[in-house]
């Protein structure tokens, strides 16, 4: 640690030692919960559904998550991070393990809603635990980084993914069999690894040194006393809020996006004539150039500071991309569109995810962090079930064009909060003049 910078060192020394844990779990959750995607593939036909009925089971996982998801920020923020994450990691495995053994529809869609239930509260989970070892000026850049490890599950997903279908008939298992049970057995087994090496906050921490733990402590705290207003860390007043209802509606759009992109891409890539190991690859490359969106960008904006129109632009941008993706002519243009379109549906979240700490503390943090994830989600759950409906109505490629609608929202919303609270600082500072 330097004299002149104390903050440096701990932060550093926070990246290195909480990041990487937070990445790996973040990896293998997304991994299970996109590997439909490409058992997809296979899948539907071996259980005798239609494109309409698989993507219907695949969107049930968002109403399981969606129902839970309170409960689960809930009994995180009563028990801690570490046995919480580790349960989570554990149930989640084990259904996708059990989703080989799927027989028919009805078994698909219990699997795939019991998935969303174990799922539950991760992502918001390591959103709120984030506010306990990052003051705001660095939570954006830690949100990007976390959610690199997203991007990489799609990219690495997708390159097994290919392979993996490829397998089938080995051992008389089907390759979407061979799907579930490759990339459910790493969450069960890395729950223990959860359990042993993520400390309850960085008081517990045995990597920081007692002047680290010091600065920080004394940097969260002071920057509680700039957010805390009456209620701010209450659970119910956070539920009451209509900032949080606002920003829950508006982060619809970018799972409606997201999800809604990453699932339909394998199946636009194979009609464009791609094999299945070849679709993996194509796949896995749009995935890696996010990562390194996400990598870059969010250090770029903080070095030139906070901007309300971070948060605006780049979901128009994305919008804009998707709507490319219909009119341009030719398959490159087309795949070039869609891998700039999934860079900034990435790219601008890490500054959305920076709003709700700008008013709610503890476990008002904890609830409105779950608040806003689960019911934004539901846009996953309305992406995936339209997507294959409308793409069977016209043509693979339609549906981005609703897709894009959802990212206009987002940035309608996004300028609806940042002017909110643009005029509630100039009251606040009137008030105290």
């Amino acid at each position: 640690m330097t004299a002149s910078d104390p903050g440096a060192s701990t932060i550093r020394t926070v990246d290195w030692r909480l990041m990487p844990l937070l990445g790996a779990v973040y990896l293998v959750a997304y991994i299970d919960r996109q590997n439909v995607s490409f058992a997809k593939l296979q899948m539907a036909a071996d259980l005798d559904m239609s494109e309409a009925m698989f993507g219907f089971g695949a969107s049930l996982f968002f109403i399981g998550y969606f129902l839970f998801e309170l409960p689960s920020n809930l009994f995180l923020a009563r028990v801690g991070a570490p046995r919480w994450f580790a349960r989570i990691m554990a149930s989640w495995g084990l259904i996708t393990v059990l989703l080989a053994l799927s027989h028919d529809a009805a078994s698909f869609y219990v699997l795939r809603f019991l998935l969303g239930v174990a799922e539950a509260g991760l992502f918001p989970g390591v959103l709120y635990t984030l506010t306990l070892w990052y003051p705001a000026s660095h939570r954006a850049r830690a949100v990007g980084m976390f959610m690199i490890a997203g991007t990489l599950a799609n990219a690495t997903g997708a390159a097994i993914g290919g392979f993996l279908l490829d397998l089938d008939g080995w051992y008389g298992l089907h390759g979407w069999q061979w799907l579930f049970v490759a990339t459910g057995i790493p969450a069960i087994a890395l729950a223990p690894v959860v359990l042993w090496l993520l400390p309850d906050g960085p008081q517990s921490a045995p990597w920081l040194a007692d002047d680290e733990k010091d600065w920080l402590a004394a940097e969260l705290a002071r920057e509680r006393r700039t957010v805390e207003t009456p209620g701010s860390d209450r659970a119910l007043r956070a539920i009451r809020d209509p900032r949080v209802a606002l920003l829950a509606v508006t982060f619809m759009g970018f799972p409606f996006a997201a999800y809604g992109l990453s699932y339909w891409l394998p199946t636009v890539v194979r009609n464009m004539g791609a094999g299945n190991a070849a679709n993996g690859f194509l796949n896995a490359g749009i995935w890696l150039l996010v990562a390194s969106t996400l990598w870059i960008l969010p250090r770029e904006l903080a070095r030139r500071g906070p901007s309300p129109w971070h948060g605006i632009l780049l979901p128009l941008v994305g919008a804009g991309a998707l709507v490319a993706s219909v009119v341009l002519p030719g398959s490159a243009l087309k795949f070039a569109s869609l891998a700039f379109a999934a860079c900034a549906i990435f790219a601008a979240q890490p500054t959305f995810w920076t709003l709700p700490s700008r008013f709610l503390t503890g476990a008002g943090a904890a609830t409105g962090f779950a608040v806003i994830n689960a019911t934004g989600n539901l846009g996953g759950f309305a992406a995936q079930a339209l997507v294959p409906r409308i793409a069977a109505a016209y043509d693979p490629l339609t549906p981005m064009l609703m897709l894009a609608t959802g990212l206009v929202g987002v940035a309608a919303g996004t300028w609806l909060i940042e002017r909110h609270h643009a005029v509630g600082l100039r009251l606040r500072n009137s008030a105290g003049d």
